[in-house]
């Protein structure tokens, strides 16, 4: 079933693409700066939390001595998390916003929740970069250790799509679905030391946090940025793990509610 899915968008591959760079000239379509936001924004983001923490609220990381470490800190897990809630946020709507596209042309309805992941992956890549310069330009590039990147980016993806199909579907039988997750990636978001470091939390509530998969793809980053120290790879095989069973379940979720799908749009 799985590997049936890949060869069917293996050969959409140009209409994935064609729509990547499609939506990508959209987005910035009409504005004078054209594409130039996809640097604009990021960097924005990057220069207010580093200002702003670093030097106006002089937050610290416990037990680093270091100016700069809690923006980095802040930075690296909300680029990350806006990543991973772009996919899902994307996602849940991809199938009822496309409703027309569905009915009219015959396609592997498949394309469009990985069309979504291309374009946040287009999103994170530019604004990962622009952070990774600005580390560069700070003296604070942790070396080789960002190789390890890739894979975290990669569960990350997996289990984000996985979860972003399944909403998806979901929310083309149950319209409260879309209304409900963005209650859910509220929550989620304050469940996931983000804002804070997880040492901070006493015993009972880290143990329940720890429960949370975004945990280790967050402190992933965090630590290969802040410490320039691998990451809890034994932590990541587990969230791996689940986002390969998540993935599982959202095909097999598809393929049993394509065919219904039309129906409800």
């Amino acid at each position: 079933m799985f590997s049936k899915h890949i060869i069917a968008l293996w050969s959409y591959r140009g209409f994935i693409l064609g729509s990547l760079m499609r939506d990508f000239q959209m987005r910035y379509r009409k504005s004078v700066l054209g594409s130039l936001w996809a640097i604009l924004n990021p960097l924005a983001t990057i220069l207010i939390y580093t200002v702003i923490f670093s030097q106006l609220m002089k937050a610290r990381l416990p037990g680093i001595n270091d100016t700069m470490a809690y923006s980095i800190y802040l930075c690296s897990g909300v680029l990350t998390w806006s990543f991973f809630s772009e996919i899902i946020q994307r996602s849940q709507n991809v199938f009822l916003e496309n409703a027309n596209l569905i009915k009219k042309l015959n396609f592997p309805r498949i394309c469009l929740p990985i069309i979504v992941v291309g374009n946040a992956a287009v999103s994170f890549s530019i604004s990962f970069g622009l952070f990774l310069v600005f580390l560069i330009f700070l003296g604070k590039f942790p070396g080789w250790i960002v190789l390890a990147f890739p894979v975290v980016c990669a569960i990350q993806a997996v289990f984000a799509i996985g979860f972003g199909i399944i909403l998806g579907i979901g929310n083309v039988f149950f319209r409260d679905i879309g209304q409900g997750s963005g209650i859910l990636m509220q929550f989620w978001f304050w469940f996931t030391p983000i804002i804070y470091p997880i040492s901070i939390l006493p015993e009972a509530i880290r143990s329940l946090v720890l429960l949370n998969p975004m945990v280790s793809v967050v402190s992933a980053y965090q630590s290969i940025l802040v410490y320039g120290n691998q990451p809890d790879w034994l932590s990541l095989a587990s969230t791996a793990l689940l986002a390969v069973l998540v993935c599982f379940l959202a095909f097999h979720f598809y393929k049993k509610r394509s065919g219904e799908m039309v129906d409800e749009l």
